[in-house]
């Protein structure tokens, strides 16, 4: 089968490789099915075409789309040029992507949305997730329960429905949990491919970059153990089965 291409924004090598396991691991992958690119040490394919793979899954990371040029360091500030690069032919060529938490405000501001943190952050911690009426009949939420809880973690959100864009998952602390440009191209604010020990390698790392306060980390920790989530993960699953193609 052609590869899926997954672009890692993270640039901690250790938050880096355990999403990359993740994402493995919930889509049913191998490394022998997947192109990866951590976008912090690497750059694009040189002989970069779409047509060379089934689809792209872009992961999450500690920068914000929102934030001024001027407070993104040099490597996030690279790292957010090279995914918009990528979004014009994939929007015009409605070619199969799913960004994961980051790649929704990758999507939302490549389209012309707002993207901001004018409300709908979300500390670290669990959403309660619900399909709306096009969720419920939308192939990559096939299998899922009409509610469930999903892991987040975000300063920044989309706004409001970015135009072209189709309304899959909301929660009442961030509405815009799911959304579908054309028929696809898909975007999560939540985290498919996390479960609580990826969760806690994250909370770990990231503890003093401004997402809780530090002294919540054990709370938080274990927060995450007793969380029942296991739905999300199906819209990996399902993206990599709908679109894996020879």
């Amino acid at each position: 089968m052609k590869p899926f291409l997954i672009l890692q924004l993270r640039p901690e090598a250790e938050a880096s490789d355990d999403e990359f396991a993740a994402i493995l691991r919930k889509g049913g992958l191998s490394e022998d099915d997947v192109v990866r690119v951590r976008l912090d040490c690497q750059e694009l394919p040189e002989t970069y075409d779409l047509s060379d793979y089934s689809g792209v899954i872009v992961g999450g990371g500690p920068g914000c789309v929102s934030d001024p040029v001027e407070k993104k360091t040099p490597i996030e500030a690279h790292i957010e040029r090279a995914v918009l690069s990528l979004m014009p032919e994939i929007t015009e060529r409605d070619f199969p992507y799913l960004g994961c938490c980051y790649g929704i405000g990758i999507l939302g501001h490549h389209l012309g949305g707002e993207v901001s943190k004018a409300a709908y952050s979300e500390p670290v911690g669990t959403a309660d997730c619900r399909l709306t009426e096009a969720g419920e009949v939308d192939p990559l939420c096939a299998g899922m329960p009409t509610r469930f809880d999903a892991f987040v973690g975000h300063k920044e959100a989309v706004q409001a429905l970015p135009e072209g864009c189709t309304h899959l998952i909301a929660s009442p602390s961030c509405p815009y949990q799911m959304i579908r440009h054309g028929q696809n191209v898909y975007a999560t604010q939540f985290h498919p491919e996390a479960d609580a020990a990826g969760f806690e390698t994250r909370i770990g790392i990231y503890k003093h970059r401004g997402y809780f306060p530090p002294e919540e980390a054990d709370t938080l920790i274990d927060m995450c153990r007793a969380a029942d989530v296991h739905a999300p993960e199906l819209v990996l699953r399902n993206f990599v089965d709908r679109y894996r193609r020879a």
